[in-house]
């Protein structure tokens, strides 16, 4: 029986997590440090309490047969769902977004913990409705997705609402959705994002605003272009279904409908989010045209990340942390210290500890039966995967700032006890992996 315990867990994984929550502790330490050596925060205490508490609920989510979840996902889900209609009615803004719940300085933010029970959820619709029809599949996979995804963007927190997506991708590209389903959810999202913030990018970072673009600010001229490609759908759509059309018409459906609907929805994305903030999105493209502004924290994160070199300055040596040039340093900037104290060779080596657990979660999908199972640790490498390169490219001024933590290492409980109830869950499944039912 002790032996069946201790071999439940898989030790290189737990080592990586460990050592990147370890690194997260050290420069959350550093971030609190000012210019005169004065300790002005305590979050690295906090963050030490929190990964002490996620350890637990690592180890306690690795023993609990996750096969047993598969039943109860519903309720989890229907829970997350009822979290977020309260936090946009009674939460606390924190950074422009009504996301937060708690008590004074005790706070969660269900939105993190809700991408656990909609993976779980996502994972028992696709396991369920594996051998059905395709076509319903995809649009319980895609209600599955919309409803927690609206209710976050209700808040607005695009950043949080973002990761939704790629878990979304993934889940159902490993579960063999067709790709023309997935691909109209993907091209839809693409084109909705560039219209709404293509008017914003024209008036405030574009070198030589274009003309044509007033088509999309001009609400006449936006219509009749809504109306044009709706029309171009139906007329398609008849011709295909009862004049037996060219199979290219089928095409002509796909992309016009897709256009159609994106500037249809991204009126209301541009709704949701205020100029400002799509603003901040997109500054990366363009950072010196509001240095002082939206433009300042991507250029003294480029800064810090420069000045490490490739050895770093040394521990509690950096500048740009501890003159508070870099805004949200202990959390969404985390890696610009690290890579300012560190240099080249820590990011490499924090670089080298994600692709592990990557890798690792991509062989447990490659030798997992059990199609629930296998589904999870899709739905967990997409929320890594995208955690990590966002926020690693939005410290290097190639991404959009978006306000998504660097997992393990970014300060905030509810962000690694999420993380690391799913390192729970991939360990669950690993040793689990030879087994169906």
């Amino acid at each position: 029986m002790k032996n069946k315990f201790f071999s439940m867990f898989d030790y290189l994984l737990i080592l990586v997590v460990l050592t990147l929550v370890s690194l997260g502790v050290m420069f959350i330490y550093s971030s609190s440090i000012n210019s005169e050596g004065v300790r002005v925060t305590n979050e690295y205490i906090k963050q030490i309490i929190w990964a002490s508490i996620g350890f637990v609920i690592m180890i306690a989510i690795t023993i609990y047969d996750y096969r047993r979840t598969e039943s109860l996902s519903i309720y989890g889900f229907i829970g997350l769902l009822l979290l977020l209609v309260y936090t946009r009615i009674f939460g606390r803004y924190v950074n422009g977004a009504k996301s937060w719940i708690g008590i004074g300085e005790f706070g969660i933010q269900p939105s993190e913990f809700g991408k656990v029970f909609y993976i779980l959820y996502l994972a028992r619709i696709l396991d369920n409705t594996a051998n059905g029809d395709q076509l319903r599949r995809f649009f319980l996979a895609t209600g599955v997705l919309l409803l927690p995804m609206g209710l976050i963007l209700l808040q607005p927190d695009l950043g949080t609402a973002s990761v939704y997506l790629p878990i979304y991708f993934i889940m159902c590209f490993i579960a063999g959705v067709p790709i023309r389903y997935i691909g109209y959810v993907f091209l839809f999202g693409v084109f909705t994002i560039f219209f709404a913030i293509l008017p914003v990018w024209n008036a405030e970072i574009a070198v030589t605003p274009l003309a044509v673009i007033s088509i999309l600010t001009n609400m006449r001229l936006r219509m009749i272009l809504i109306f044009a490609f709706l029309i171009i759908t139906l007329l398609g759509w008849v011709i295909r279904r009862y004049l037996h059309g060219p199979r290219y018409i089928h095409w002509i459906i796909y992309f016009t409908s897709i256009i159609g609907l994106a500037l249809i929805f991204s009126l209301i994305l541009g709704k949701v989010l205020k100029d400002y903030q799509i603003k901040r999105l997109i500054i990366f493209m363009n950072p010196n045209k509001d240095p002082l502004g939206a433009g300042w924290n991507i250029i003294q994160s480029k800064v810090a990340i420069g000045a490490g070199g490739l050895i770093g300055q040394g521990y509690l040596m950096g500048t740009q942390s501890h003159y508070r040039f870099l805004p949200q340093q202990s959390t969404d900037f985390i890696f610009s210290i690290l890579s300012e104290e560190f240099g080249f060779l820590g990011g490499i080596l924090v670089f080298s500890l994600y692709l592990i657990i990557l890798l690792k979660i991509l062989y447990i999908i490659r030798k997992c039966v059990n199609r629930y199972g296998s589904y999870i640790c899709a739905g967990i490498f997409g929320m890594f995967s995208f955690h990590f390169f966002i926020n690693v490219g939005m410290v290097m001024g190639i991404m959009p700032i978006t306000g998504i933590p660097l997992q393990f290492l970014s300060y905030g409980g509810s962000s690694l006890l999420t993380a690391m109830m799913c390192i729970g869950l991939v360990m669950n499944v690993n040793y689990r992996k030879a087994e169906l039912k």
